[in-house]
């Protein structure tokens, strides 16, 4: 896993409207996100001048905000805005990852009820120097015992800030000492990992769990474009663990990891322990996807 890039020390991080030093980025403790994880975020990733997949990044920021009855969200010009202006400040182009957050804002008083919240949102622009979180040769897993969210419980589509179960599962990969955890849905088909989706490959075809209690992924989505754009064989279905320990080749995709190989689960070499030759081919397909489709930022 990457470390941190020196030159992050020096970042300015855009607040509710102000672009501040790295130091002094901080909300209230009477903000939302710190009185209960009541927020919704995105990944946005840094491509040679552009940003991959705003549009659909942004779309999704407001649809999770309306989910949960957000007051008062800043429209997509406005965030556009402070993406552009955090990136320009920071004299980003490229190699660089964005955490954009916006939560449901300040509270009159502690508590739960959003009663409470009068004053707006808070949206926070956290760009940093970041490559790939994951190595394109490869990483090993473990299947979680923590669940996946189910939408009986809390619907997978609302991108939201609580993430204990993903953390969860994130400490039982830490122990087992691999790089990441693979997450079951409660009928126990695979769901995604702590942090990407899934995909395998079995004779040609590839396969991806349902939606239903995983993000459907922009990247993901990304990936299946590309494959219907070339005939590539691609089906969203449930999965289980055997089939993913048999298959041909296995790899997870997202923002911080984009696509990244999985060489061994639960103790299990996949194939012959090596990224597969299909995986490749998406890796380098979805880097020129990402950038050709990508927003240019202003010059």
């Amino acid at each position: 896993m990457n470390v941190a890039d020196p030159r992050n020390r020096n970042i300015v991080v855009f607040v509710n409207g102000e672009l501040v030093p790295r130091d002094d980025a901080k909300v209230s403790v009477f903000d939302s996100v710190v009185q209960g994880g009541d927020a919704v975020w995105e990944g946005l990733r840094v491509y040679k001048g552009r940003i991959a997949a705003l549009d659909g990044h942004l779309e999704r920021l407001q649809n999770s905000a309306k989910a949960l009855a957000f007051a008062s969200v800043p429209t997509n010009e406005e965030i556009r805005a402070a993406v552009f202006g955090t990136l320009a400040a920071n004299g980003m182009r490229d190699d660089s990852h964005i955490r954009l957050t916006l939560t449901r804002g300040e509270k009159t008083t502690s508590g739960m009820n959003p009663r409470f919240n009068q004053s707006g949102c808070t949206l926070i622009v956290l760009a940093e120097w970041k490559p790939p979180v994951y190595s394109d040769s490869g990483i090993r897993v473990v299947t979680a015992s923590t669940r996946r969210n189910t939408p009986q419980c809390l619907d997978s589509k609302i991108h939201h800030n609580n993430l204990l179960n993903n953390i969860l599962a994130s400490i039982e990969a830490n122990v087992a000492g691999v790089d990441s955890a693979i997450m079951l849905d409660i009928q126990g088909f695979i769901s995604e990992t702590n942090d990407t989706n899934i995909f395998i490959v079995r004779k040609g075809q590839l396969s991806t769990p349902f939606a239903d209690s995983c993000l459907p992924g922009l990247t993901r989505q990304m990936v299946l474009d590309i494959c219907r754009a070339r005939d590539i064989p691609a089906k969203e279905r449930n999965i289980s663990l055997s089939e993913l320990y048999a298959a041909d080749e296995v790899f997870t995709t997202g923002t911080m990891g984009e696509l990244t190989p999985v060489l061994e689960a639960d103790g299990r070499q996949i194939a012959d322990g090596n990224a597969g030759k299909l995986t490749k081919e998406l890796q380098r397909l979805h880097r020129e996807f990402a950038f050709e489709h990508g927003t240019p930022l202003p010059s």
